[in-house]
């Protein structure tokens, strides 16, 4: 396998952890005002919110170490992306600078409109950011609008496109799919750490997300494996659909570790489904359009060759720290564990 493949593989890598991790805080968000309990609805926020607050800032590492990844492995894949999906990459990166502003300042001050301004900034932001990703790496899959040049030797490959030519049903359906995937796979992780009428109601809720995720996969890569699809593609879409039948049926039986781990396997099944319908290629031209190899969107054999021993350094120490970060903060969590609040009024 050359270094071109290999830093292809790792950005599948990348994106699994950033969409299994950041994906069930998003989950989380997206229950704020949904769930309902015996508690009133500030110490029920709370206690949702605990339950992601030691994870939630480090998830996004994940996301800025595939961009940083694209950008030095691919330049011209990363120039292409910004350029093509400039202003819904704006977009996205607002949105997640107002939903960490949110998750960091809401218990900053005790009156009713500072909590409710915050909260809404976490509960949108939480449905809007996975949609946007969603559309995102869709589209590269589904294709876009590009036009290949020639400056004296050089051959390459731009985005020939607008806004709009982003939101075509694919991709909607695609955000649709992974925002909802994301609601259950929520569920599930306040199942596994809470306790009481929380953890029921987070259980419904999955029950019920994990259904229409599941209609939504469906028809997402039917649609996509008709246009793209491969043999290993099929063969992974299924095994994703696989691992959310059987995280529904954990969820349904109580097992929400298993539930969970469903949903995370059917996560990273669909990003390697994505990344198998997009090779050899970056990004795949819509129609007769030309398509972005990763060859043309590569860097130099240096360059690759440094990073890649970089990694090989950097990403045990990564991972052990993230899972031990995963392991302090295992138990469950219940009102009770909160300190008392101050009344807001």
């Amino acid at each position: 396998m050359d270094l071109i493949t290999i830093w292809f593989v790792l950005l599948a890598v990348l994106w699994t952890g950033y969409l299994v991790t950041e994906g069930f805080d998003f989950g989380v968000g997206m229950l704020l005002p949904v769930l309902e309990g015996e508690h009133d609805e500030e110490d029920r926020r709370r206690t949702m919110l605990t339950t992601i607050g030691p994870h939630w800032d480090g998830n996004e590492v994940w996301l800025l170490t595939a961009g940083g990844a694209t950008f030095a492995a691919f330049p011209h894949w990363y120039a292409t992306m910004f350029s093509g999906m400039y202003l819904a990459l704006l977009l996205l990166l607002v949105t997640l600078i107002l939903r960490n502003m949110g998750l960091e300042y809401r218990h900053k001050r005790h009156d009713a409109e500072w909590v409710r301004r915050w909260d809404l900034a976490i509960v949108a932001g939480s449905y809007i950011a996975p949609f946007l990703v969603g559309v995102a790496l869709t589209n590269l899959v589904a294709g876009l609008p590009m036009t290949e040049h020639t400056m004296g030797s050089t051959r390459y490959t731009e985005f020939d496109g607008s806004l709009l030519s982003l939101l075509t049903p694919t991709a909607l359906l695609g955000g649709l799919t992974l925002t909802v995937l994301c609601m259950a796979h929520g569920a599930h992780f306040l199942a596994l750490k809470t306790d009481g009428p929380i953890r029921a109601e987070a259980r419904a809720v999955a029950t019920r997300a994990g259904l229409v995720s599941a209609v939504l996969a469906v028809a997402l890569f039917a649609t996509l494996g008709l246009q793209r699809g491969t043999a290993g593609s099929w063969v992974v879409a299924g095994l994703a659909a696989v691992a959310l039948l059987a995280a529904i049926a954990a969820n349904a039986k109580g097992a929400e570790g298993l539930a969970f781990t469903g949903t995370s396997v059917t996560i990273g099944l669909t990003v390697v489904s994505y990344f198998l319908m997009l090779f050899p290629n970056a990004i795949n031209g819509r129609g007769d359009s030309a398509d972005l190899t990763l060859d043309v969107a590569a860097s130099s054999p240096l360059t690759l060759e440094i990073m890649t021993w970089a990694a090989v350094v950097f990403t045990p120490i990564m991972l052990a720290y993230t899972a031990w970060t995963y392991w302090v903060f295992r138990r469950r969590l219940t009102v009770e564990h909160l300190p008392q609040r101050v009344e807001v009024h």
